[in-house]
């Protein structure tokens, strides 16, 4: 039984705006994996979702039965996990998306933690971000 942790953030310079993801895959408390990702132009809330469908996607490749995703989103983690509804239909896309490869694991947890806590995925989707602006 193999079980991965992914820390995951969007950024958005405006709203909307270029947008950008950040992952960072741990396994047993050890990074893994490192992803930032530019992904064009959306809403910050596209770029959360954007950012946990690469890390469902990332543990399928590294053949995880076990996700625990942590993301500093409150809305993503509450439209997750059911007690909010998701209305928009853009996003609606993306969670059914997010929900396709969710069902593709024994079990998947999503959870909401403080921003401080997600400091090094803000910095990988800040990053991408900002290299899309440069290479301008």
């Amino acid at each position: 039984m193999k079980e991965l942790e992914a820390y995951i953030d969007g950024a958005c310079k405006g709203n909307p705006g270029p947008c950008g993801v950040g992952v960072i895959v741990c396994q047993a408390g050890r990074v893994i994996k490192n992803i930032s990702a530019f992904i064009g132009n959306g809403t910050n809330n596209m770029a959360e979702y954007t950012a946990l469908i690469y890390a469902l996607q990332e543990g399928l490749i590294l053949k995880a039965d076990k996700m625990k995703i942590n993301t500093d989103s409150q809305l993503l983690a509450c439209q997750i996990n059911k007690t909010y509804k998701v209305k928009d239909a853009k996003i609606k896309a993306l969670y059914n998306q997010a929900a396709h490869l969710m069902s593709a694991f024994d079990k998947v947890t999503v959870n909401h933690i403080p921003r401080a806590d997600n400091a090094g995925a803000d910095k990988l989707a800040d990053k991408a971000v900002k290299e899309s602006l440069r290479n301008k």
